[in-house]
Formats: structure tokens, C-alpha cells, sequence
């Protein structure tokens, strides 16, 4: 009894469907991922996610969350506060509004400022905690910009590291990158990408 009640809150919170077909796509897209791809992870046709994402059909619980794992997202990802005025969507974030990425146990969690991902870029707000390190370097095929707005960030960037603190930005472009918070408080990092990758 508890669980269908807590799946019918969860239910009530979910995106109106147009808006939640439009982020759903754009997610799709960030992940390079093609309508077949996604069907075959989560098991549906590819006709029932496409009437998903124009809007048509409305999506289940347990398809969200199939659809969440599939596309590296948090279910949080696709749920909104029920006290968001309709005219604010896609054009305001408030505070207590934000989209919320990654987890503690990682040492980095993400809010997204950007109303979605239907723009060129996206903006976050990133935070690594004391002694949060990424060993693994990645390249993404993005241009990225970061300013510091608290903490300091070891950065390694195509073979060069860089120590920043509060006050620095950089840029990396389709570069080989990792980072490490050497400090002991968080690092705070807000962070603009082109194109979306979340």
C-alpha cells in the first residue's frame, strides 16, 4: 500500500507530458543515442517513445525509471515542483527549483541552471567535495567554460595541470581532462557546456 502511494506522489510530479517528451529527447540526443537504441535498452517500441517524446503517449513509473537507467539520469531528472508557475517553465529556474545531478558518494553533485536541454549549452552548478578526485581522465566532445566561485581545483587538462582557486576560470575544448578538490572545504565550480551533456 505504501509503495503505490508513494508511486502515485511520484506520479503527480512528473512533467506535463509535452515537456517531459521535449527533455526526454533532448537527453536522447546528448547521449547520442538514436530512438531504436533507447527502445532496445528499456524494451518499448520505437513508436510508442517517439509518441513519448512528441508529447502523445504518457509514460508509467516503472518506464521512467527504466528510461532514467538507460539514460545515465537520476529519476529526480525528470520530476518538477508541483508549485512551478506554467510560464516560468523553460524560461526561469528558482533555487529550490533546480535539477539535481550525481550523488555524494561520488564527491560531485550537479544542479542544472539551465531551464533544459534544449538550448546550445547548458549551465551548472557543480560542486566537489574535500578530497573528491576524478583518477579517470575523460574527453568529451564539448567546449567547456568554469569560474570558481568558492574552493580550489586541481585541473589536468590535455597533460597540463593547473591549480585554481576562488576568482579563476578556464576552458577546455575536446581536451583529455580530470580534477581533484585538494582542499578541505568544497569546491564550488559554476560551469557552462556547449553542447548539453546531461
Amino acid at each position: 500500500m505504501a509503495a503505490s502511494r508513494k508511486a502515485v506522489e511520484v506520479s503527480a510530479a512528473l512533467l506535463p507530458g509535452a515537456k517531459l517528451g521535449q527533455d526526454l529527447r533532448a537527453l536522447r540526443k546528448t547521449r547520442g543515442l538514436t530512438l531504436s537504441e533507447l527502445a532496445l535498452k528499456v524494451g518499448r517500441s520505437v513508436g510508442f517513445l517517439s509518441q513519448v517524446e512528441r508529447g502523445i503517449s504518457e509514460l508509467g513509473i516503472d518506464d521512467l525509471r527504466a528510461l532514467a537507467a538507460a539514460l545515465e539520469a537520476p529519476l529526480s531528472w525528470f520530476l518538477i515542483h508541483e508549485d512551478v508557475p506554467e510560464d516560468e517553465r523553460g524560461q526561469v529556474v528558482r533555487a529550490a527549483g533546480r535539477r539535481h545531478i550525481g550523488s555524494a558518494e561520488t564527491g560531485l553533485t550537479e544542479e542544472l541552471l539551465s531551464p533544459d536541454l534544449g538550448g546550445s549549452f547548458e549551465v551548472l552548478r557543480s560542486v566537489f567535495a574535500p578530497g573528491a578526485e576524478r583518477k579517470q581522465v575523460i574527453t568529451r566532445d564539448t567546449e567547456e567554460t568554469g569560474y570558481l566561485v568558492a574552493g580550489e581545483l586541481e585541473l589536468w587538462i590535455g597533460g597540463r595541470h593547473f591549480h585554481l582557486k576562488a576568482g579563476d576560470s578556464f576552458r577546455t575544448e575536446r581536451e583529455p581532462t580530470r580534477w581533484r578538490n585538494p582542499g578541505k572545504v568544497p569546491c564550488e565550480v559554476i560551469w557552462v557546456i556547449s553542447p548539453p551533456v546531461y
